[in-house]
């Protein structure tokens, strides 16, 4: 895969907010249908007026939310892309809400939060804090083996 300059500003993103410790209210209860659509029809679900950052044929991202309840929302071209790049933004740890062509990222209250406007499914990044077993992982470097 070919990292962009949007995918390593989603990818910077993701780590400022994996980093952030953001929080906000969680989100038990009932799982709808994981949504589809573009950012903006994403955005709308989610109750998010979206910061729109990156705005490229193969990736769309916007910040959404204020002080601990923000994330970034993304959409990809195609299923292929969206996971390539969460396998690499997962060196980064932080928590997914992921649904076809599109992901949230976010500390984990606020994907769960989302998961009951969204649907998807829930994934975790990487945790590197703990003595790093990373599973064969490339944290030092992960955009350096892409080119």
């Amino acid at each position: 895969m070919r990292v962009t300059r949007p995918m390593l500003a989603l990818t910077g993103a993701v780590a400022a907010l994996a980093l952030a410790g953001c929080a906000s209210g969680g989100g038990g209860g009932q799982v709808p249908p994981t949504a589809t659509g573009s950012l903006e029809h994403l955005a709308a679900e989610a109750r998010c007026v979206p910061d729109l950052q990156t705005d490229a044929d193969t990736i769309r991202q916007a910040l959404c939310g204020k002080g601990d309840g923000k994330y970034v929302l993304a959409t990809f071209a195609t299923d292929r892309g969206q996971r390539e790049w969460i396998n690499t933004a997962k060196d980064y740890g932080g928590h997914y809400l992921v649904g076809r062509k599109w992901v949230a990222v976010g500390h984990e209250d606020v994907v769960a939060g989302l998961r009951g406007r969204l649907g998807g499914t829930l994934e975790q990044g990487t945790d590197h804090s703990g003595g790093g077993h990373g599973g064969g992982s490339h944290p030092a470097g992960h955009a350096a083996h892409e080119g």
